[in-house]
Parts: C-alpha cells; sequence; structure tokens
C-alpha cells in the first residue's frame, strides 16, 4: 500500500507520540508498505517553526525519514494539475492540505491524516489518530 503522511502524522511517528494511534503506526512503519512524505510537509514545517508554533530540527527530521525509508517527493507539475482539479470546499482553506489531497490523487496514495476536513474529496484516507 502507498501512503502519504499528513504532516502532522509525520511528526507524531517521528516523535513516537501515542496520538498516533497503532494502526497507522504499524503501517507506517512496515516494510510492506511505500512511505511517502510531500515536501509540501517539510515546507509547512518551516514555517510553522518560523512563527513559534513548533520547535523542531529539519535535518534531524529528514535523517529520520531517510532511516524509516520513507521517499520524499517533490512537488510536480502533475500535482499541481491535480490540484486544479480538486473541489472547492468554502469550510476548507487550509492550501496545504489541498495540497496533500492532490498528491495523494496524483500517486495514488492513502492519506494518513486525522483531519476531518479532508474527508468529501474523494481521497482515500487512513485515520492517524
Amino acid at each position: 500500500m502507498r501512503l502519504l503522511l499528513d504532516t502532522h502524522a509525520l511528526l507524531w511517528f517521528a516523535a513516537d507520540d501515542p496520538a498516533l494511534n497503532r494502526r497507522a503506526a504499524r503501517a507506517i512503519a512496515s516494510r510492506a508498505n511505500e512511505v511517502l512524505v510531500s515536501t509540501v510537509s517539510l515546507w509547512e514545517v518551516a514555517i510553522k517553526q518560523r512563527i513559534g508554533k513548533l520547535v523542531i530540527d529539519l535535518p534531524t527530521l529528514r535523517r529520520g525519514m531517510e532511516e524509516a525509508g520513507f521517499v520524499l517527493l517533490p512537488v510536480t507539475p502533475e500535482h499541481v494539475e491535480q490540484l486544479g482539479r480538486l473541489r472547492w470546499r468554502e469550510d476548507h482553506r487550509d492550501p496545504f492540505d489541498h495540497l496533500l489531497l492532490a498528491i495523494a490523487t496524483a500517486e495514488r496514495a492513502r492519506l494518513v491524516t486525522t483531519d476531518a476536513r479532508m474527508q468529501g474529496y474523494g481521497v482515500a484516507l487512513m485515520q492517524a489518530g
């Protein structure tokens, strides 16, 4: 199975945070699954770090991702095209979420998230919390 981690799922997994449910943690840790992380998530982490909402060492996070065998995805033209086709919802304006939804669709991956606002887009989800 291909899994794309939402930013909070990535951070919870990296920190071994019990907020990440056991099913999602096992799926992420399983070498049978391909775990994808978008540069969008690293971008979100860097922004939150800059504005004081998060304290994290990005190089350490990246090394941990590499050691875990995660695939780091750049944003591609196909992802942006998929974003253009994503349904607009007035109650959900988070651009990072929209990009992750588009990437999950383009990559045929299940998005690992706890964000209920991600439902209703036709994207396969795995509950993370």
